[in-house]
């Protein structure tokens, strides 16, 4: 435990300065303030809605926005950064040559990506809470105050958490096997895309690809023709997400052990 420990404070020494840490912060501050600005600027529009009412757009929006191709777009970045730190300075011999177990470096390398994309989500909700409020303050004629969807937000939040970890998963896992950035990128990219369209289309059977997950989860949470949202906290799209999450990460620890430290 106390190896794994050391591990996971390595990992956040490593990125704390990079891109990918960072992203994980600005990216819920701009989509969010974005939507804010949206709003402020159209508030005569919304008079006539309900708190309720007004709270729904409010978080549909920025759950458009995020959660069809952005979240996943922020996985495979993610995913793929935390390792190509080892790719570029051809670390990985003298890391395993260290007296830590390659079960620890493994394990702390992928909690630590899952963390970050938790860190990503719950900023996502709590952004959405405050600026949500602050229109609330600065747009008294508007009802934001009249309702509150805090437990909501990070419920629909958390779904969304569950349903994109297998393609953490596997993009960990593709980040592993090349150290080259085309690739993974190249297969998330498409497989989004793929993800996006047979969701989209109704196709039955889009719940086997993993990269249809986060929509299928927004789409399960706000069937068609709802004004409200219901969250099924373990519905299909969320299940065989974890199932394949602990596929990939099996095999993701496979490679790992084969990989040499000579």
């Amino acid at each position: 435990m106390q190896a794994f420990a050391l591990s996971l404070q390595s990992e956040f020494l490593k990125t704390r300065k990079t891109l990918a840490f960072w992203i994980a912060i600005v990216l819920p501050l701009l989509i969010c303030g974005l939507v804010f600005i949206g709003f402020y600027s159209h508030s005569k529009d919304l008079l006539q809605y309900t708190g309720r009412m007004l709270w729904m757009r409010y978080m549909n929006t920025t759950l458009g926005v995020m959660g069809i191709l952005l979240m996943p777009m922020f996985v495979i970045f993610v995913t793929y950064s935390i390792n190509s730190i080892e790719h570029r300075a051809d670390t990985w011999k003298s890391l395993f040559s260290l007296p830590v177990s390659k079960w620890a470096i493994y394990s702390s390398k992928y909690f630590y990506t899952v963390l970050l994309n938790a860190l990503c989500l719950s900023l996502f909700a709590s952004f959405i809470l405050l600026s949500g409020n602050l229109m609330g303050l600065l747009k008294p004629e508007l009802k934001f105050h009249d309702y509150s969807i805090a437990g909501l937000a990070f419920e629909v939040h958390a779904k969304l958490f569950l349903a994109s970890l297998g393609i953490l998963s596997i993009q960990f896992l593709l980040s592993l096997v090349w150290t080259d950035f085309l690739k993974p990128m190249g297969i998330g990219f498409v497989l989004t895309i793929a993800g996006i369209i047979s969701a989209q289309s109704g196709w039955k059977y889009a719940w086997t690809n993993p990269y249809a997950h986060p929509m299928l989860a927004l789409m399960s949470m706000k069937p068609a023709k709802a004004t409200m949202i219901n969250v099924d906290m373990f519905s299909k799209e969320v299940l065989v997400s974890l199932l394949v999450a602990v596929i990939a990460f099996v095999a993701g620890y496979f490679v790992v052990t084969k990989r040499s430290i000579k």
